[in-house]
């Protein structure tokens, strides 16, 4: 049987190149064994015999995305001292972008991008994408790329200005383009104006703090010059109109800062910029007249609290008490937490609080700001702050932020994080910490672990709420008012020999209602509900429950 002939493409002669320099030493005597695979990479790619050879070992070894130069010394048996005399041809591979490089922690080491890897598995040279003549809106992502590779450590501070000039030059066509080169700034500083409006642009970010910007900047005096300028309000950014401090009621926030309306304007015809349009305001919330109301039972001291809370979110109180804490000084925030065992009515407080007191609510999802990419979640986390303080700006009512089931982001920040999800943990909670320090408006914070809180997070809540499980009279009351039909003796009982939560007889209630539809109606009987109450709670001898309908 005929073997199969092999494909003689470029991927071929990289291989037989790698193969004979093994242990090579870079000798002449391997230039001329692989001289004819080596002529054939070199005119397939337009490149020199030496930056062919280092290609083809950096392709071998693409599977790996951290490549050190003293590897490639030690696959060919070769001081490193040798591989560093070739830099030249590496930088020029890393100019043509065919390889990458990593500058972090003061020791480079290179990967080789997905798509040069498909480029040369389908026979072709790698070109890098023409980015003349671009749209605005692609011409953003050219940006996000740069900065994005920049935050990586993959290129250079001086290389970054250069990419973003470039960029810049290529796309002069764009009113975008024209008016931001029109401004005279020079490069340091129209590249920074480029990563604020990168951040706005792709990020929806109107409250950029110094650690978004402090990537840009691996020199420490550098960055604390800039920090120092902005601070005090003296960087030519600020003369120019384009960036100014966040802030409220005249006070400036020195530490984050947004683009001024008069640049948004100015320099983004071209883009559609997402407003919260009048009709919109509103929308994603929990509307307070689509709240069902419901009686909750507590016991005398959390009666007390909730009542004193309710009275404070009035919103006639409210806004007196807000005025009061402004002028003495005080932030007007409100930060509370309810925490308990589950089932004890927290959430369902915060339903009846804004129901009672007309607000809407803004509840979290927190696997949703969790994102799967690493960066992700801090966009996210602070994309919901910002969408918080303008519907704070724009409802005439103050609605209420909910973190529901918040154990997930206030628990023990780790120390010395080493993985990226607890760094990335670490960065979210202290983000949140931040907000809640300048906090205008109302949050509102459930936990059923307030023991595994941060302290950090306990001295930000100005109101502590524990909801202990009902007493006795009051699981009585909650029997009678989910089971109307129940004599006062049979609640008592039921109430005397369980102590359930209210989520839990609520939740036997509904199991009961169901039995009475399937097999029909049994007023209040104390049999059908023990055994209901039975399977709600686990056994005794630690097996589980049973599932499903009796």
């Amino acid at each position: 049987m005929e073997a199969k002939k092999v494909k003689k493409d470029l991927l071929y002669h990289m291989e037989k190149v790698v193969e004979l320099l093994k242990d090579s030493q870079l000798s002449k005597e391997f230039f001329n064994k692989a001289a004819t695979h080596i002529r054939y990479v070199s005119k397939k790619l337009d490149m020199t015999r030496e930056q062919s050879v280092l290609m083809s070992l950096f392709i071998d070894k693409s599977d790996d995305n951290c490549i050190f130069i003293s590897e490639l010394a030690d696959y060919m048996k070769c001081r490193t001292v040798r591989i560093i005399r070739y830099m030249p041809d590496i930088d020029e591979l890393e100019r043509r972008e065919l390889v990458r490089c990593s500058r972090s922690d003061r020791r480079p080491s290179y990967r080789v991008p997905v798509e040069v890897i498909n480029a040369f598995k389908n026979d072709e040279n790698y070109i890098p994408r023409n980015i003349h003549n671009l749209s605005c809106s692609a011409l953003f992502v050219e940006l996000q790329d740069i900065f994005q590779e920049r935050k990586d450590c993959e290129l250079t501070y001086e290389n970054t200005v250069e990419k973003v000039k470039y960029l810049l030059d290529c796309n002069k066509h764009l009113v975008f383009t024209s008016r931001a080169i029109g401004y005279g700034l020079d490069d340091d500083d129209l590249c920074l104006l480029m990563l604020f409006c990168h951040l706005f642009v792709n990020n929806t970010d109107d409250r950029i703090r110094f650690y978004d910007i402090e990537f840009l900047y691996k020199d420490t005096h550098r960055f604390l010059g800039l920090k120092c300028g902005l601070q005090c309000e003296e960087h030519l950014l600020q003369d120019e109109k384009l960036i100014e401090f966040t802030g409220e009621d005249g006070f400036k926030d020195r530490d984050t800062f947004k683009m001024t309306s008069e640049a948004k304007s100015f320099l983004f015809p071209e883009l559609k910029i997402p407003s919260m349009d009048n009709d919109k305001k509103r929308g994603g919330m929990i509307c307070h007249e689509d709240i069902a109301p419901k009686q909750l039972f507590y016991d005398q001291a959390i009666t007390s609290q909730i009542n004193e809370l309710g009275g404070l979110l009035d919103e006639q109180h409210y806004r007196e008490v807000c005025t009061r804490l402004k002028e003495n000084g005080f932030r007007s925030g409100f930060t509370c937490l309810f925490y308990g065992a589950p089932g004890t009515g927290k959430t369902e407080t915060v339903l009846q609080l804004a129901r009672q007191t007309g607000r809407d609510i803004m509840q979290v999802n927190v696997a949703e700001i969790k994102s799967m990419w690493v960066g992700e979640s801090e966009k996210n986390i602070k994309g919901l702050f910002d969408l918080y303080r303008q519907k704070v700006k724009e409802m005439p009512i103050v609605p209420i932020l909910l973190f529901n089931e918040a154990d997930a982001i206030i628990g023990k920040r780790q120390e010395g994080a080493e993985r990226a999800v607890d760094k990335m943990e670490n960065s979210i909670q202290n983000i949140i910490l931040q907000e809640m320090e300048t906090q205008e408006g109302i949050l509102i914070a459930t936990t059923n672990l307030a023991q595994n809180m941060d302290k950090a997070f306990e001295r930000r809540f100005l109101y502590k709420i524990r909801f202990t499980k009902p007493t006795l009279e009051a699981r009585a009351a909650i029997w009678k008012s989910m089971i109307p039909s129940l004599s006062e003796e049979t609640a008592h009982t039921l109430a005397n020999k369980y102590n359930f939560s209210g989520g839990q007889i609520e939740n036997i209630a509904r199991h009961y209602a169901i039995d009475n539809i399937l097999h029909g109606a049994k007023t209040g009987e104390l049999a059908p509900l023990t055994e209901h109450c039975d399977n709600e709670r686990l056994e005794k001898d630690g097996s589980k429950r049973r599932i499903g309908f009796v």
